[in-house]
């Protein structure tokens, strides 16, 4: 039994469900009609394991925090969770999107960590490009990863191509 067959299902859930995967302008509409919705973006981190569900609800969560949205705790602790089962590489982007959002718990660190690391050898330039934004994000809140974090970031300009070393030297340039 997946998560999102443990709640009751909404409009949100009917709405991410019809959504056909593609079109930006369905997603942003989406997101008007539900993101006023009472714990809105608790529910989407709770069909984040859900395969149905985890392109429009990550894109959703990714949306909800660039309009200064905040989560709970409890929806943190959700979607750190839930990183190892995100099949989709667009659902790995949104979720390496957010992370710079978030404050990752000790609790959450070692699950997210293991997600960015295997997001470094995913083969979209786009997941690569932000899994280093996430180690270094992730090392900016969990000091024992500073070093080496360090050591990835500088790897990566020379073995990454210019896209993903775009990604590398903004987080360089952020600096500890």
């Amino acid at each position: 039994m997946n998560s999102s067959s443990k709640q009751p299902q909404t409009g949100l859930h009917r709405d991410i469900r019809s959504w056909d995967g593609k079109s930006a302008d369905d997603i942003h509409m989406i997101f008007k009609r539900h993101s006023e919705m009472d714990k809105f973006a608790e529910t989407l981190a709770l069909l984040l394991p859900d395969p149905t569900y985890q392109k429009g609800a990550s894109w959703l969560i990714k949306q909800y925090l660039e309009n200064n949205g905040l989560l709970s705790p409890v929806a943190t602790k959700v979607i750190c969770k839930s990183v190892s089962s995100l099949q989709y590489w667009e659902s790995r982007l949104h979720v390496l999107q957010c992370l710079p959002h978030l404050t990752i718990p000790a609790a959450g660190k070692k699950e997210v960590e293991k997600f960015v690391r295997h997001c470094l050898l995913d083969e979209v330039k786009f997941v690569r490009a932000w899994a280093y934004f996430g180690f270094y994000v992730l090392a900016r809140q969990h000091t024992s990863l500073h070093t080496e974090a360090m050591q990835l970031l500088k790897l990566g300009l020379s073995d990454e191509p210019a896209s993903v070393q775009a990604r590398i030297r903004k987080a360089l340039a952020a600096g500890f």
